[in-house]
């Protein structure tokens, strides 16, 4: 590019110049701005540095000028994002399991551009801070782009499902043979993304960890199926009802329990339930659950304090599940040592 092309880009080199290196505590002076566009081997003078921040100003950029003998100049006071914005979006990025480490930091990295120079530094201090288990699929965001594609095409979807063997490694379920369904819905659940959809061949709802997804293909010419089935649920209830997204009976229950952990079900199930209150600070409670042994575990967590009131199945299995772990135990003694 010639020297007089680059100088019809001058404005934009600055623009470039102020959002990379000022912020309020760290203006530029003049000179300094026209040794950062000569950088750039663009030529600038005083007046004309003048001139171009008040073009600036008037397309809407808020560019300020400090005023002082040491340290005074100009800087762009305007960001799209504040700091603790970004802090909040690098941290959402970190602690996602379904992102890879290395597309972690591809993000965390562009995160950094919007904040100023400075402050991009604090971002950078929290990736190190925080350390959390992560996804190892690396075509994860290729994965929901797919995905979305296909939900707003209306199509139908094939994809090979992925599983952890004993090498720590992920290899193909079914001898690779690929899944067929139709996409719906995506949801982030236990800090997890999954794919909820209508398998076509057994005419049921299923859902997907899209990390454990591979080689996601569009069926093209094809309608995806399920649309009544997908009529008569509400995803946000049915993911609060699912366990560990782990598929089961669907059965409205009644658990007793203390008030003082009437918090950890509406966390878990929403406003939406019904509660009644019971004598001694109790209460009991009736909300749709999808019962699995991820449910009666979960259930576990809570001891001795929550007990299932009905259906006497739902009691029964819970007692059940109990017993059986119990008795996995047996009558044995851990060796001195173990």
């Amino acid at each position: 590019m010639s020297r007089t092309e680059k100088q019809k880009l001058k404005l934009l080199y600055l623009l470039k110049i102020l959002h990379e290196k000022t912020d309020q505590e760290h203006p530029l002076s003049t000179q300094e701005i026209i040794n950062a566009l000569g950088t750039y081997d663009i030529r600038a003078e005083r007046k004309s540095i003048y001139d171009d921040m008040e073009c600036l100003k008037l397309f809407g950029y808020e560019v300020e000028y400090i005023k002082a003998r040491r340290g005074g100049g100009y800087y762009l006071a305007e960001r799209r994002f504040e700091l603790a914005e970004l802090k909040l979006l690098v941290d959402a990025v970190q602690s996602s399991r379904f992102i890879t480490q290395k597309k972690s930091r591809e993000l965390i990295s562009k995160i950094e551009k919007l904040a100023g120079p400075y402050e991009g530094r604090q971002l950078q201090r929290q990736v190190f801070v925080v350390g959390r288990v992560k996804a190892e699929n690396e075509s994860i965001y290729y994965n929901v782009d797919s995905i979305h594609r296909a939900i707003q095409d209306n199509a139908p979807i094939t994809f090979t499902y992925l599983n952890w063997n004993t090498r720590k490694e992920l290899e193909p379920r079914r001898d690779g043979r690929r899944y067929r369904v139709s996409p719906w819905a995506l949801t982030w659940k236990d800090e997890n993304y999954y794919l909820i959809a209508y398998d076509d061949r057994q005419e049921h709802i299923k859902h997907f960890r899209v990390d454990k997804m591979s080689n996601i293909a569009q069926v093209e010419g094809e309608k995806r199926a399920g649309e009544q089935a997908f009529g008569r649920i509400d995803i946000a209830e049915y993911t609060n009802r699912t366990f560990g997204m782990f598929g089961g009976e669907t059965r409205t229950v009644t658990l007793k329990l203390p008030e003082e952990l009437i918090g950890v079900i509406l966390d878990r199930f929403g406003k939406e339930i019904d509660i009644r209150r019971l004598p001694e600070k109790m209460v009991s409670v009736r909300a749709r659950v999808t019962v699995s042994m991820q449910f009666y575990g979960w259930l576990s967590g809570l001891g001795g304090k929550v007990t299932v009131s009905s259906p006497s199945h739902v009691r029964d299995g819970y007692r059940d599940y109990l017993r059986r772990i119990l008795e996995s135990y047996g009558d044995e003694r851990p060796e001195e040592g173990e």
